[in-house]
């Protein structure tokens, strides 16, 4: 028998028809290693992150460090004791595709560790960035929750934003 490569399996996805406080994704299968979710999200006003949670988890469990760049200069920041992660950048007042997202979910059905969360944006015209978040709980992620804003949610994600969540399958080694 030959060995088992990883792979992306398509889990759910969604294009927002009109806009929407939120999306979220439910019923989330433990059956994968990690899960990978992209996004081409655009802001319908306000500030321009995008933020998640995990199993509706509003509590101050998230904490997060940002570092940003737009060819000029560079910045960072950290969040610490926050009530969602960040997620990626949600360009404000764009077309939808201006600013692509992919965040990294690891060993998300673990019920012994903490979750990690990995992100990296672009927006040509803008900024391009990378976050290292982490959930502080064991328990199994089995729903995410996206918002756009610099609180959850503070601003409508226009409609055309599209969301894709896959599950990276376990390898035999």
């Amino acid at each position: 028998m030959a060995a088992k490569t990883g792979t992306y399996t398509l889990i759910n996805s969604s294009t927002l028809g009109s806009a929407q406080s939120s999306v979220t994704f439910s019923s989330i299968p433990s059956t994968f290693t990690d899960l990978i979710l992209v996004s081409s999200a655009v802001a319908a006003s306000g500030g321009p992150s995008l933020r998640i949670r995990f199993n509706s988890d509003s509590g101050s469990n998230y904490s997060a460090t940002i570092l940003q760049g737009n060819g000029s200069a560079a910045a960072s920041g950290k969040e610490t004791n926050i009530t969602s992660a960040y997620a990626g950048y949600a360009a404000l007042n764009q077309t939808a595709g201006s600013t692509n997202s992919i965040l990294h979910i690891m060993d998300y059905s673990n019920t012994t560790t903490y979750k990690t969360l990995l992100e990296r944006s672009n927006n040509a015209a803008d900024r391009t960035e990378t976050s290292v978040n982490l959930w502080r709980s064991t328990n199994a992620i089995t729903s995410i929750e996206l918002a756009a804003g610099a609180t959850f949610p503070s601003t409508n994600l226009s409609a055309g934003s599209t969301f894709k969540l896959y599950g990276i399958e376990a390898g035999n080694l």
